[in-house]
């Protein structure tokens, strides 16, 4: 399913969505030019789930950077369509709730759904040397959000309706709950496996990413909107 727009009018431009959308193209652009360094970049700015097992202290003096790299990592992409979707849904989603949050408190929502989201695949699958990059677990918390916020609101979604394609209304409820248990039974496959099984998709972290939307929206305990 490709989420198209939604029916919800913002009552304020959402200046930091438009910030967050440049800066993830002007990172991608980044990591366009470092050629054949851009390996090294990602591990470099990427969060590597093995390299937080150390113990000795010169490990320990690492630390600070591989916190740094919990947001970081969320804004480097490993293709143009892995940029290109997580843009798309910040686009249609994001909106809405930096209306509802504020500015302030949408940047913590973004940011720190990112972080958690990457700690929860580190947890999952902590033995895993391949970087954990994008912002696919931030994107999945402002989508936490949404739904807590505008749970009957009607995205127009584009769904594959053999041989052809078809536009469909669908509640924000539907289109998010199963999104959602899409991510959980992808995610189940991949427990006690390396992340390049699955196609190197971090599942658990979208999963950790829109569990944190939820309890932040809880937690502020922003009412919701009904259309």
């Amino acid at each position: 399913m490709i989420p198209i727009r939604d029916t919800i009018p913002s009552q304020r431009k959402a200046w930091v969505v438009r910030l967050l959308l440049v800066m993830n193209l002007g990172f991608f652009v980044g990591e366009l030019l470092q050629g054949a360094g851009v390996v090294a970049f990602v591990y470099r700015f990427g969060v590597v789930p093995s390299s937080w097992a150390g113990t000795t202290f010169a490990e320990l003096l690492q630390w600070p950077g591989r916190l740094a790299t919990l947001v970081t990592s969320q804004f480097l992409h490993g293709s143009l369509v892995h940029l290109g979707s997580n843009m798309l849904y910040l686009w249609i989603f994001g909106d809405n709730v930096e209306d509802r949050l504020g500015h302030g408190r949408f940047v913590v929502l973004y940011l720190s759904s990112g972080a958690i989201a990457a700690l929860v695949q580190l947890l999952v699958q902590p033995a895993s040397s391949v970087p954990l990059i994008g912002a696919s677990g931030a994107i999945a918390g402002v989508l936490g959000a949404y739904l807590l916020l505008f749970p009957f609101a009607r995205i127009t979604t584009l769904v594959p309706m053999f041989p052809l394609w078809q536009f469909v209304d669908l509640p924000a409820l539907v289109f998010l709950g199963l999104w959602f248990l899409l991510q959980w039974a992808q995610g189940l496959t991949t427990i006690g496996q390396f992340a390049d099984v699955g196609g190197g998709i971090a599942w658990w972290a979208h999963i950790g990413g829109f569990v944190s939307g939820l309890i932040f929206v809880r937690a502020w305990r922003i009412r919701r909107l009904y259309f």
